[in-house]
């Protein structure tokens, strides 16, 4: 028989994860970058239901669950990291979506502070790079540069960045 008040919350955690997730890619897709709303709410939402499903399954340990979800979403985020001229691009993408399936996952196993917390900080942490000033913190001397990608650069206004989607 169905428990539709057990199923109706569960449905609400997958909107939730769907939606912060979604959020985070709002501001990569805001930004122009390649990964934005649909894939991050696509992570956070997967991550979300293979957590609720975890709690299905008898005997299953919850533990295992997540830690096969941190190692598949690893996997992708390897497959965003890239060298391109010198500079190691995907970075943040790869890390964010790494993050993100981890608000989907507390989401899911009904941790929703930790998850709304999450969220909003990496959130935070995209949109801060966007704010003026933001380059008196990054790295943008001749020395960094060179030693960033083995090349004799001269520093520019954007050399401090060592992804395109920063």
């Amino acid at each position: 028989m169905v428990d539709w008040e057990l199923e109706t919350m569960y449905a609400l955690r997958v909107v939730i994860a769907a939606f912060l997730g979604g959020m985070i890619g709002w501001e990569r897709e805001w930004h122009g970058r390649e990964a934005g709303i649909r894939t991050y709410a696509s992570v956070a939402l997967g991550s979300c239901v293979f957590a609720l499903i975890s709690s299905h399954i008898p005997d299953a340990e919850p533990s295992r669950l997540a830690a096969n979800i941190v190692t598949g979403v690893g996997f992708l985020g390897a497959g965003i990291i890239l060298r391109d001229r010198g500079r190691t691009v995907g970075l943040t993408t790869a890390a964010t979506i790494w993050a993100t399936a981890a608000v989907g996952t507390a989401v899911g196993f009904g941790m929703y502070l930790l998850a709304i917390l999450t969220a909003f900080i990496v959130f935070g942490v995209l949109a801060a790079h966007h704010l003026p000033g933001w380059n008196a913190f990054s790295r943008n001397s001749e020395e960094t540069n060179t030693a960033i990608t083995g090349a004799n650069a001269t520093a520019t206004p954007d050399s401090h960045k060592t992804e395109i989607d920063s």
